[in-house]
Order: C-alpha cells, then sequence, then structure tokens
C-alpha cells in the first residue's frame, strides 16, 4: 500500500479542504442549532465533483479512485457530518449502486442527476423492527402485472425528506435474503409520505425520515439488478458505505485534534498554557494515536477496492475502529476543553455528539466484530 498521495489525490484534498472551511464549518452551529443543512450544499457539492467520485463520466460522474472519495468524505466530515452524510448517501449507497447493479436505461436517467446534485437519492433499507437483521425487513413488493405494489415503512432514513429517488428493498419471495429485491422508487410516487424526524442527539442537520408506502406503484423495469437479488445490492453497498463512514470518522477525530490541541495552547490555568500539563498532553497523544490509526485503516480499504481485491473483512475492521476511535477522542478533546467543551459555542460536545451515532448505523460495533470473528473462524455467531 503506497501512503503517499498522487498529485490528482492531493489536488482533491486540498479542493476538499477548503470547500468545508469556506462552505461548511463557518454555518455547522447554526445548522446544528436550526435542526437543518442548507439545502444549497447540495448543488455546491455538485459543482465540485464530490458527488460524482468513483463514478464513469460518461454517466455525468468525476472518476477518481477510492482512496480520493475516502478524502472528500474525511474532509467534509471535519467540518459536519451532517454534510458528509449526504455524500455518503446519495453517491455511495445510492449512486454507486446504480452504476454496479443499474440497467442503461436507470445508469442514464438517474445518474447525471445525482452526481451534479439535481437530485439526492436515499437508502431505504431499516424498518422500524429491522435494523441489524436486514435479511427479515417486511415491506413488500407484490407484482401486479407489469408493475409492483409497494407497502411498508422504512426509518432512520438519511436524506429521507430530500431524495428525488429511493433505493428500496422489500420482500417479493420467501423469509429470508433470498426475497428481498432492490427497486429504485420516484420520492414523488403516489402513496409514498415522509416524516422528518427530529430531536436527534447528533447529526442534528441531516435531513433524517421516516418513509411510508401504501400501495406505490412502480413500473417492473424500476428494479435495481434481479428480483431476489436485493440483499446482494444492500450488502455490496454497505461493504462500501462503511468504508466512508470509517473515513467520516477520521474527519471527526481530526476536528477534535485540531480543536483540542489549538484550545490548550490559548488556555492558562496556574500561570501557563495548559498544553505544557503531562497529563493535557496525555489527551493530545491519545487523540492523535487514534486518528493516525482509524485513517491508514480506512485507507487500507480504499486501496484493496481500487487494486480489485477483497474488503469486506477490512472494511468492518475500519468501520468498527474508526467509529469507537471519533466517540474516544471527542471525550477526550471535551476533557480538555473543561466546562467549555459542554457548550456548544466551541466544538466539542457538537463533536462527540455526532461521533456517538457512528457506533450505531451501516452496521452496529457488534455486529462487526460478529462479521471480524467470522472471517477469523469460519463459524457464525449470528
Amino acid at each position: 500500500m503506497n501512503l503517499e498521495l498522487s498529485e490528482e489525490q492531493a489536488a482533491v484534498k486540498a479542493l476538499a479542504r477548503d470547500f468545508t472551511d469556506r462552505e461548511v464549518v463557518p454555518h455547522a452551529v447554526a445548522w446544528d442549532r436550526a435542526e437543518s443543512v442548507d439545502r444549497a450544499i447540495v448543488k455546491k457539492l455538485g459543482a465540485l465533483g464530490f458527488l460524482g467520485l468513483t463514478v464513469d463520466e460518461e454517466y455525468g460522474g468525476s472518476g477518481g479512485d477510492h482512496l480520493a472519495y475516502c478524502l472528500v468524505t474525511e474532509e467534509l466530515g471535519r467540518g459536519d457530518s451532517s454534510v458528509r452524510g449526504i455524500v455518503s448517501v446519495s453517491l455511495g449507497l445510492v449512486a454507486k449502486s446504480i452504476a454496479h447493479w443499474g440497467s442503461e436505461e436507470q445508469k442514464r436517467a438517474w445518474l447525471p442527476r445525482l452526481t451534479s446534485g439535481d437530485a439526492v437519492g436515499c437508502f431505504g433499507l431499516t424498518e422500524p423492527g429491522t435494523g441489524s437483521d436486514a435479511a427479515n425487513l417486511t415491506t413488500r413488493a407484490v407484482r401486479d402485472g407489469d408493475a409492483y405494489v409497494l407497502t411498508g415503512s422504512k426509518m432512520f432514513i438519511t436524506n429521507g425528506t430530500w431524495a428525488d429517488v429511493v433505493l428500496l428493498f422489500a420482500r417479493t419471495g420467501g423469509p429470508g435474503h433470498r426475497g428481498v429485491s432492490a427497486f429504485l422508487v420516484p420520492a414523488d410516487s403516489p402513496g409514498l409520505t415522509r416524516r422528518e424526524i427530529h430531536g436527534k442527539l447528533g447529526l442534528r442537520g441531516q435531513a433524517t425520515a421516516e418513509l411510508v408506502l401504501d400501495g406505490v406503484r412502480v413500473p417492473a423495469d424500476a428494479l435495481l439488478g434481479p428480483e431476489g437479488k436485493g440483499f446482494s445490492v444492500a450488502m455490496s453497498a454497505l461493504a462500501k458505505g462503511r468504508m466512508s463512514v470509517a473515513a467520516g470518522c477520521v474527519g471527526i477525530a481530526q476536528a477534535c485534534l485540531d480543536a483540542a490541541v489549538g484550545y490548550a495552547g490559548e488556555r492558562e490555568q496556574f500561570g501557563a498554557p495548559i498544553a505544557g500539563r503531562q497529563l493535557v498532553q496525555e489527551l493530545l497523544a491519545d487523540i492523535a494515536v487514534d486518528v493516525d490509526a482509524a485513517r491508514l485503516l480506512t485507507w487500507r480499504v480504499a486501496d484493496l477496492i481500487d487494486r480489485g481485491l477483497p474488503f469486506a473483512t477490512e472494511s468492518s475492521v475500519a468501520k468498527l475502529y474508526a467509529s469507537e476511535a471519533a466517540v474516544r477522542c471527542a471525550n477526550n478533546a471535551l476533557q480538555v476543553f473543561g466546562g467549555y467543551g459542554y457548550i456548544d459555542e466551541y466544538p466539542a460536545g457538537k463533536l462527540l455528539r455526532d461521533a456517538r451515532v457512528m457506533t450505531l448505523y451501516e452496521g452496529t460495533s457488534q455486529i462487526h466484530k460478529l462479521l471480524i470473528g467470522r472471517a477469523l473462524t469460519g463459524v457464525s455467531a449470528f
């Protein structure tokens, strides 16, 4: 694995850093308080090519490799994880799935719009009663002539109220993963209602929603991939999506390090900056080690993907470590800030709130431990 960025990758990172410092960081606190990111950010992300990374230029994408994608999601995560989530879902889970599984017609219908920011996608997998146990989802798709009729509900859907298309997973067959199919459902379809979820602990600026489908009718060519292969569509998306979450966690951890080091150099106690206190330096060193370790584990996943090698277990390792590390880093940063870390005029509290959910979605830490354990032993503990 080459740890040195190419000239193109370095340029992408610099562009993402400048964009984040200019368009995201100054607004992050206000968006958090308002529980809403300014939707104009989507077109700005599209204009810079951030919503088209790794997608072929033939379909409106901006090309590039998965490490470049990680660099962008890390920088956005450093600024505001709610913005990072827009890219991770609309591009990482939806557009990339269409690029991999879609028909030529589906690619041409959706990819140019998604990569430009003219449209937003959401990933309709989680349900009120099925999170980790996604193979047993209950939303149904019943064939009716040349169409399918969809009925059910989805919960905690990122971009849910902003989306123009829902990559929706529903049961077309018997129990278990072989009975699940994937559909591209226009968000304005009759019978589809969306309710935004407010009062979240973190990611407060992100448009998170509940979706309810009451007899939503879609044509048969809305199927993404073959009937009965929806679980494979979902798992292939999430394997790469976990890399994106890990990269976002690296961004949170880096923001914790930057903030804590800066504050420690300014804050004086007992006649000197607290940066000179041994126990404060211990906190800073712990954050720095977690940042480096999480970043290298995440870059390893990108390297494996770009070289066409197996990466699923390594993706679980990166997501598990980086998400737990982000929480540790935010806790340590808050400790450096002391009482000021507990109010939202300073960044530590928001970073901790945003970090905490990372251990829950796209596979809880416990699920990833089981996936890693299965890879090590060959025995499933599910």
